[in-house]
């Protein structure tokens, strides 16, 4: 059994989400956590949660949105952090990928997220694009820990990430042609690592150009088990634990 560590289980993408749960389970994914970027979709997936066993949540707010949050959304993660269906704070980062953005602003909204996550021992949910150096530096001003989300970075870059106490999360992409990601877990221990789809993107081969849907996982761990010569049964035993290590409120 596999838990998806990161997905997007909202009606703009699945009009049907317990269609979506149901045929992941059919594909041995029995845990979804779904994922938040704006106060919108933060709703959205406390309700999912809510109204579905199997579902958990993290909020927060995104770097994209560095214009369109205000102090009061940073407020609201503090009455979500208390609910039992919510497991993190995230998807947070930083993202300098698209023209137009700026990098003090979001630096600014990291940090009030972490210095959140910190002082509620909470962990975090970090997204990190072309801002590998900054990310890292912000990282290290918190006692925190959780998942680098669909990582990508060098071998250099995961070791950093993984001796400050985080998790590598690991999807579809790792079955792409020509990601570069392969030849850095190679050479990495899987207790590192945790398993997600970012659903409904990032679908692995052999449905890439599809949507993506969490019980995609299965194609991701069978890449996986011949790629590293592990068999599916210890990478889900594995990163489930993993999965459980981090976010603590997947054991009560």
């Amino acid at each position: 059994m596999f838990i998806d560590s990161h997905c997007h289980l909202e009606k703009e993408y699945y009009p049907d989400i317990d269609e979506v749960i149901s045929a992941s389970k059919d594909l041995n994914v029995n845990l979804f956590i779904t994922a938040g970027t704006n106060a919108r979709t933060n709703k959205e997936a406390m309700d999912c949660a809510h109204n579905h066993e199997e579902v958990y949540a993290c909020v927060g707010v995104h770097p994209e949105y560095q214009d369109g949050y205000t102090d009061e959304d940073i407020e609201i993660l503090k009455g979500y952090i208390k609910d039992d269906k919510v497991v993190a704070i995230g998807e947070i980062g930083l993202d300098y990928h698209y023209e137009g953005y700026d990098r003090n602003k979001q630096i600014t909204l990291l940090e009030k997220q972490l210095k959140l996550a910190e002082e509620y021992n909470f962990p975090v949910v970090i997204h990190s694009r072309d801002a590998t150096e900054d990310t890292i530096t912000t990282l290290k001003k918190y006692n925190v820990k959780g998942v680098i989300h669909s990582f990508s970075g060098s071998k250099e870059t995961a070791q950093i990430y993984i001796k400050m106490g985080y998790k590598l999360g690991i999807n579809g992409v790792v079955t792409f042609k020509n990601a570069h990601i392969k030849e850095v877990i190679k050479d990495l221990e899987i207790e590192n690592f945790v398993l997600e789809t970012d659903s409904p993107f990032l679908t692995p081969v052999p449905f890439r150009g599809t949507q993506n849907i969490p019980g995609n996982i299965k194609y991701i761990v069978d890449f996986l088990s011949e790629y590293l010569g592990i068999s599916s049964e210890e990478i889900a035993n594995i990163t489930t634990k993993n999965t459980h290590r981090i976010f603590d409120k997947l054991n009560k």
